[in-house]
């Protein structure tokens, strides 16, 4: 099949071309540039586009990448909230995503943004090299004891659970219906509103969709404990960004770690250094000493790279051989 990747970084390229050296025969065409309205046309005569989470895959863009002859959208990632599925079902065209690449990834860097936090380990990083050794302002907390609440239960959120509970903490769970898995490790599924009243940390494993857009609003901080710590490696518009900024003003929110942010796509995966920053809630985000953003590199592991590599060829074979898919989201 032939493929439009874009949003290409080495990375990619590399994980990409090996795995379709191994087991497949696509022909791959790399383009650094998002897929965009200005941009669709440069899929025109391929069959498929292969693209990641920033890229715009509107009914417009949709519409172009028909008119040019492309018939099958293929996401490297689990999320598509970027895809007007509705559009793209209109249009006769195939979604296809990879739903699950190394949900220890993620679930690893979850549990890294919590321990850098309560530790203070960016602070300390910066201390030393500067010479100064006092340990004044770097107070943690021991984990063993203290309640986790996990907001979706799938395999990232289940991963963070057992995690969690190696570290001998109470895990309280929330998602639309109770995973066996997660309930064998000892989670026990609570209402929103208990979850956010008795936890002292907060993490974010649900997809996007309408029902979770700005999920943590000033509403639900306001039922959160004094000084709790939230974490958000899912997607960025599930928090509601300026309500957090006003929370952690207050002293509300004690801690945040951000692997998104929900107008990430005009930050990440670029190298600004030498630009002016833009954007004024991102700016006054790194004002604060017990905020941690990493740009969403939560997924960023060779394991996961080859895994999501070879689903999502894996996935262009199967259409391409039967016409179906069993990673299909629309279509």
């Amino acid at each position: 099949m032939k493929v439009a990747v874009f949003s290409t970084k080495p990375y990619d390229q590399t994980f990409l071309t090996q795995a379709n050296d191994e087991a497949h025969a696509h022909e791959l065409t790399f383009l650094e540039t998002r897929l965009n309205e200005a941009t669709a046309a440069l899929a025109k005569g391929f069959e498929a586009v292969c693209v990641f989470v920033n890229d715009q895959v509107d009914a417009l863009v949709l519409e172009q990448l028909a008119a040019g002859g492309t018939r099958v959208v293929a996401l490297r990632c689990a999320g598509f909230n970027n895809v007007d599925l509705k559009a793209a079902q209109r249009l006769g065209m195939k979604v296809v995503r990879v739903p699950a690449y190394s949900p220890y990834a993620v679930a690893e860097h979850t549990v890294a943004l919590m321990l850098t936090l309560n530790r203070q380990i960016h602070r300390a990083y910066h201390r030393i090299r500067d010479g100064n050794f006092a340990l004044d302002g770097l107070l943690g907390f021991d984990l063993r004891g203290r309640t986790v609440g996990v907001i979706g239960t799938g395999q990232i959120g289940v991963e963070v659970a057992r995690i969690m509970r190696g570290f001998g903490c109470r895990v309280l769970g929330h998602a639309p219906a109770p995973n066996p898995e997660a309930e064998a490790l000892g989670v026990e599924y609570v209402s929103l509103d208990e979850l956010f009243s008795l936890s002292d940390i907060i993490t974010l494993h649900c997809p996007l969709t309408p029902e979770t857009h700005h999920l943590i609003d000033a509403n639900a901080m306001a039922k959160m404990k004094d000084g709790v710590m939230l974490i958000n490696t899912s997607r960025g518009a599930i928090v509601d960004t300026s309500a957090v900024i006003e929370g952690l003003k207050s002293g509300h929110i004690g801690y945040l770690g951000l692997d998104v942010y929900e107008e990430e796509g005009d930050l990440f995966f670029e190298d600004q250094s030498n630009l002016v920053l833009q954007d004024d809630v991102f700016a006054r985000l790194l004002t604060f000493p017990n905020v941690v953003i990493t740009g969403h590199q939560a997924f960023f592991t060779r394991n996961a790279l080859e895994s999501i590599a070879h689903t999502t060829l894996g996935n262009l074979t199967e259409l391409e051989e039967s016409g179906e898919c069993e990673n299909r989201v629309a279509g």
